[in-house]
């Protein structure tokens, strides 16, 4: 088992492979553990998907704020590919909670683990002061699951999200939340935080979630958890990720979008899997950009207030200028 000694250089794991963080934890290195599948016959990805390597001076100044603050983002945890260009605008998603999550899901490159209680007390300060020296006017805020603690991590979510608040009652902040287990006492402990978005992936259909999500995840957990959002804060907005490219139909993206539409859903992202390891998921098939577009407009003809469709798009991709672009609902400027 190797050790990630964070006073000495930083030794790269292989994925699969079991460490003990600089916390005193074990965890997976990129959630799956290695399963055989690390040879083979290389993707060759179609033109549409090749993202710009991330560099510049917006890149640079958002990945030292992120390290001087200790802070973890989404952006780096899940391999995202869009990193370059949100950086670069001056946007990121954070992570609370650590790096290390508490569930496996094979679609998923963050690790994975029990951390044991392990909280860091002074994440909500650290990401406020993050969010006022990168002047955001719009920030999203994740995190890992974390089965370990009693409330899922509703009270520290809240606590990040108050301390940004407190710094710039103006900033809008988007949670993207585990699902609590469906707990309804814990997911109202973060819609009444002051966040102006509540989202949750339900990331596949229905048919194929026991194979995408970890076994406690739920397709109708999912369901019930944004019903449940938007029945007790009817003015906030509510989101949620859908994942194409792992063996769905085109009547069971169809069947989603309806389910969603049932649950007042208002926003909703839709995007192509890609592999992050040879150890994770493979990709079934890459949906065509049109194909996106059409989905889109089947999206906005159920009533969706926006749909954001496309090969990189990803739960958060640009999320505040895709509300304030299309009015959705909060006045950012």
């Amino acid at each position: 088992m190797r050790t990630e000694n964070k006073h000495q250089k930083k030794t790269i794991i292989p994925n699969g492979e079991k460490y003990i963080t600089s916390e005193g934890f074990s965890a997976i290195k990129n959630g799956i553990k290695n399963n055989g599948s690390d040879v083979g016959t290389k993707v060759i990805k179609p033109r549409w998907l090749r993202a710009k390597f991330p560099a510049g001076i917006g890149f640079s100044f958002v990945r030292q704020t992120v390290k001087n603050h200790k802070l973890s983002t989404v952006c780096e945890e899940s391999m995202c590919p869009n990193i370059g260009e949100c950086w670069n605008h001056g946007t990121a998603t954070f992570m609370i909670m650590g790096s290390v999550c508490t569930r496996a899901c094979r679609f998923c490159a963050v690790d994975t683990g029990n951390p044991n209680g392990w909280l860091d007390k002074k994440e909500p300060s650290n990401i406020a002061q993050a969010v006022k020296l990168m002047k955001l006017s719009y920030v999203v805020i994740t995190s890992v699951d974390r089965d370990d603690l009693d409330d899922g991590g509703a009270k520290h979510f809240s606590d990040c999200i108050h301390s940004i608040k407190k710094e710039n009652s103006s900033v809008g902040v988007e949670a993207l939340t585990p699902d609590f287990e469906g707990v309804t006492s814990n997911i109202k402990i973060v819609l009444e935080s002051g966040l102006d978005v509540f989202a949750q992936n339900i990331e596949t259909v229905e048919r194929l979630t026991h194979l995408v999500r970890d076994p406690r995840a739920g397709y109708q957990q999912t369901i019930n958890v944004l019903t449940y959002a938007k029945q007790h804060k009817p003015n906030i907005l509510t989101k949620t990720s859908l994942m194409l490219g792992l063996g769905e139909t085109h009547s069971e993206i169809i069947q989603t979008m309806d389910d969603l539409r049932d649950a007042n859903v208002d926003v909703l992202t839709i995007g192509q899997y890609l592999s992050p390891t040879k150890n994770h998921l493979k990709i079934e098939r890459f949906v065509p950009p049109d194909e996106f577009e059409n989905y889109r407009q089947e999206g906005l003809k159920r009533g969706f207030l926006e749909v954001v469709a496309g090969p990189l798009v990803r739960s958060s991709y640009r999320a505040d200028k895709v509300l304030h672009k299309n009015n959705v609902g909060l006045g950012i400027d």
